[in-house]
């Protein structure tokens, strides 16, 4: 064996050197802490937040679950509207209960309660461009399946107001009146946002709207249909149609006739009487050629849906109702039910025939319906929340806690002259339903005695009630043929179904 060619000595030595080059590169291979704060994360250009990183509870397997991430006032500033700290954690709860663990946006820039209402702008601001980029919740859409009745939220009764808008100068307005009824003046609303435009529609009110089903929200709709629909329609400059073309000055009463379909008009010679109204709200299959003596002939507001309209298209075609009433002076009131209506009014919008599946009757383009030059500023359409308030105030139905839910709403009769009485001082009904309604036909243009049918998706006796206590109360005039005649058949009305 060969002895180390190295001595003890210069072995120490070399173990010596070893030992001071390992005490001057160790620091290197510590990391420093890093004192300095860091710079934040720059916004994308949508404007969309980052979701700060929040610890949640570990769940069930040791995985921590995330919770939903609240924006901060300054954040809702900058989507476009000022969030209200309790609506927050309202929508939030809605949205936790629903599985929704991304960021919250379930929200509305002018809806508010009565009490807590801000008071807008004269002129509603321009209609805001979604961001095409903005996150959206990832819970599961709202389905009406879902329910065993209709589902009641938390910010079930906030509804949009045109808080601050024109105010009756009549001493004796509806507005008025209601107020001082001990039933109506708990109910009624003097101000709510009636019309549905370009400027009052965002991503969050989409996210608020879609938890009520049709016509009262945008449950199961195509999002993307509902906005591409909606901001065509240019921002109403002023909710109360009538107030704002009032001559300046004085206090004169507006008055209303609303005009109904039903048979107590025939031979009753109200022509006159319903035309001499400041203006006439007319609905659906509105003939007036060969009745002038029963039911006028001047219309202001003409109220439909899109079946209600192609239907009376249909049936009273070859009897001379062949379009919509025209004149320069007549409004549309559309009253958006479902689906079908949206498709009508994005065929409308763009000139094309109506799809095959949407209303399978009506195999035209739906301008064709429209023979004068359609103008958008006097085409409303009703604003869901409006509806909504309608049916919970006025005619919430038993059939809403049954199984049946789905398919109830108001007919177009009563919804036409529930808006009536939000933009007129006085409101005169005529051929709605009434006490002794079996004494006459369906509709007064019927040829031969028909029965008025009760379809299963509208509560008619809660209507006849509605109306009367209205008349009773003096806060419309229903007019009530005296009972005369006799019924020509003593059958109960048959029930069916109208979709």
């Amino acid at each position: 064996m060969r002895a180390c060619p190295l001595g003890p000595s210069a072995l120490w030595h070399l173990l010596l050197a070893a030992l001071v080059l390992l005490l001057f590169t160790l620091p290197s291979f510590i990391k420093e802490p890093n004192t300095k704060p860091s710079s934040p994360a720059p916004q994308e250009l949508t404007g969309e937040p980052r979701p700060a990183q929040r610890q949640g509870r570990k769940g069930p397997s040791g995985s921590e679950r995330s919770r939903p991430q609240v924006r901060t006032k300054r954040q809702a500033e900058e989507r476009g509207g000022q969030r209200d700290d309790a609506e927050t954690r309202a929508t939030a709860r809605v949205l936790e209960r629903w599985g929704d663990t991304s960021n919250v946006t379930a929200a509305t820039t002018r809806t508010t309660s009565v009490s807590t209402a801000p008071a807008p702008a004269k002129s509603p601001p321009a209609a805001r461009p979604w961001p095409p980029n903005a996150t959206t919740p990832t819970r599961p859409p709202l389905k009406a399946t879902n329910f065993k009745s209709e589902p009641r939220w938390d910010f079930e009764e906030e509804y949009s107001l045109d808080v601050g808008g024109l105010q009756t100068n009549c001493p004796d307005s509806v507005k008025v009146r209601a107020s001082r009824s001990p039933w109506l003046g708990k109910l009624f609303l003097p101000s709510p946002l009636l019309f549905l435009d370009s400027a009052r529609f965002s991503p969050r009110e989409w996210a608020r709207l879609e938890h009520f089903v049709p016509p009262f929200g945008f449950m199961e709709l195509n999002r993307s249909l509902v906005q591409k629909v909606v901001s065509r329609f240019p921002p109403v400059p002023q909710q109360q149609l009538l107030l704002a073309g009032r001559p300046p000055g004085g206090s004169r009463c507006l008055s209303c006739a609303v005009v109904g379909n039903g048979g107590i008009l025939n031979n009753s010679r109200m022509g006159r009487e319903i035309d001499g109204h400041d203006y006439v709200f007319r609905l659906s299959g509105a003939l007036l050629r060969g009745y002038e003596r029963d039911v006028g002939t001047r219309t202001s507001f003409y109220g439909f849906t899109a079946f209600s309209l192609t239907q009376s298209l249909l049936a009273l075609g070859a009897r001379g109702f062949r379009h919509v009433p025209v004149g320069a002076d007549v409004h549309y009131l559309h009253f958006l039910e479902g689906s079908r209506d949206y498709e009508w009014l994005d065929a409308l919008l763009l000139n094309e025939t109506l799809g095959k599946k949407t209303l399978p009757w009506f195999r035209r383009r739906p301008q064709e319906v429209f023979p004068e030059a359609l103008r958008l500023d006097r085409y409303f359409l009703l604003h869901p929340d409006f509806l909504r308030y309608v049916k919970n105030r006025f005619l919430r139905s038993k059939t809403l806690d049954t199984a049946r839910w789905r398919i109830y709403r108001p007919t177009t009769g009563a919804l036409l002259l529930l808006t009536a009485l939000h933009l007129c001082d006085k409101v005169s009904a005529y051929g709605f339903i009434t006490q002794g309604h079996e004494r006459f036909s369906g509709h007064y243009y019927d040829k031969t005695w028909k029965q008025l049918i009760f379809y299963v998706n509208h509560d008619f006796p809660l209507e006849r009630k509605v109306w009367k206590q209205l008349h009773d109360e003096g806060i419309i005039w229903l007019y009530q043929r005296p009972q005369t005649t006799k019924a020509p058949s003593s059958q109960k009305p048959r029930r069916a179904a109208n979709s």
